[in-house]
């Protein structure tokens, strides 16, 4: 969010067309049939066509402005260190709805915007600690919505994601549209993001010239990465990377720093948000003993990526293009 770069900026061009400030398309009426999705592997019915949503997040919260819904949205909640959100696509959205709480969703505020729908994911706003979860909501009468991205995979309980980040991005989207009676502008915007990412595709390096690339979130006794199931996977791997932690089947999870030596990246991507700033993290890589012999770390090849592309969200695609410029350098250079 710091910077939007040309490519981010884009973006906000290609999507004004079926998202931001664009005609809402005729919606079901309120009291319109029951709309049955497949969220999480799983039916779940809604009885109408929610009016005042609240969302946990950026990335999940900006899935609902691309797709023109400010109207539908009773409010957000987002802690205020997920960057800048003056040059955002989607800055009117941010200036109409309300901010509900600078932390995460709770009981009461949810029910203090009298809200009608809870969409978050886990770890993104529901949480067993707290009791922040689609069933307790479901108790207070009120539905949720589970972000994709973080569906739980059964492998163990805190395990996260059932699908390709892209195809989640692509899923939530369309059952969004369903919901809300906006089905062509989820599909032209879903066309518009694959189109963008085929054309990053279509340059990017192949075979051995592919760089490896480590996802760094935070932590300094062990880092917190992505496996293949977070929006980085695709991000990495269409932009024309190889994430080193692929075989991991989990998406935001810990590993340890002797598996990062071990697979030896040649590019380390920081997420940058939190009270760790992301010069502080390249400081920390740059003069963490036991990655010194790290090919990322010898040749100092750092880029930083902001939260909410490396979340699943609608900048998902404008993060591939720009680390696709960048990695394509390096493989020029190997």
């Amino acid at each position: 969010m710091r910077k939007l770069l040309a490519t981010a900026l884009c973006l906000a061009a290609t999507v004004t067309a079926t998202g931001c400030g664009a005609t809402v398309e005729k919606q079901a009426d309120a009291e319109s049939s029951a709309v049955t999705l497949t969220n999480c592997g799983r039916e779940v019915t809604y009885d109408k066509v929610p009016e005042r949503v609240v969302t946990n997040d950026v990335g999940i919260t900006e899935l609902m402005f691309a797709l023109g819904l400010e109207d539908r949205m009773a409010g957000f909640a987002m802690p205020d260190d997920k960057g800048d959100l003056t040059g955002v696509p989607w800055k009117g959205g941010y200036e109409k709805v309300k901010w509900l709480s600078k932390d995460q969703l709770t009981k009461e505020n949810v029910l203090d915007a009298r809200a009608d729908l809870v969409f978050a994911g886990w770890n993104y706003g529901f949480r067993e600690e707290g009791g922040f979860t689609p069933e307790a909501l479901k108790k207070l009468g009120i539905p949720s919505y589970v972000l994709t991205e973080s569906c739980r995979n059964g492998r163990t309980d805190s395990s996260r994601g059932i699908m390709p980040p892209l195809d989640a991005l692509y899923a939530d989207l369309t059952n969004l549209g369903k919901l809300f009676g906006v089905e062509k502008r989820a599909a032209a915007l879903i066309a518009d993001f694959k189109e963008q990412v085929a054309q990053v595709r279509a340059k990017a390096p192949t075979g051995d010239g592919r760089p490896k690339v480590f996802l760094y979130d935070s932590g300094q006794d062990q880092p917190f990465t992505s496996g293949r199931f977070a929006a980085p996977e695709q991000i990495i791997s269409e932009a024309g990377g190889t994430n080193v932690m692929h075989d991991v089947a989990d998406s935001w999870t810990t590993v340890g720093w002797e598996t990062v030596v071990e697979r030896d990246p040649d590019v380390i991507v920081i997420c940058d948000y939190g009270d760790v700033s992301a010069e502080q993290k390249k400081k920390f890589l740059l003069s963490y003993g036991p990655l010194r012999n790290v090919s990322a770390v010898r040749h100092k090849r750092i880029f930083v990526l902001d939260y909410v592309d490396l979340v699943e969200s609608p900048r998902n695609p404008s993060a591939i293009a720009r680390l696709g410029t960048y990695l394509r350098t390096v493989a020029g250079r190997r």
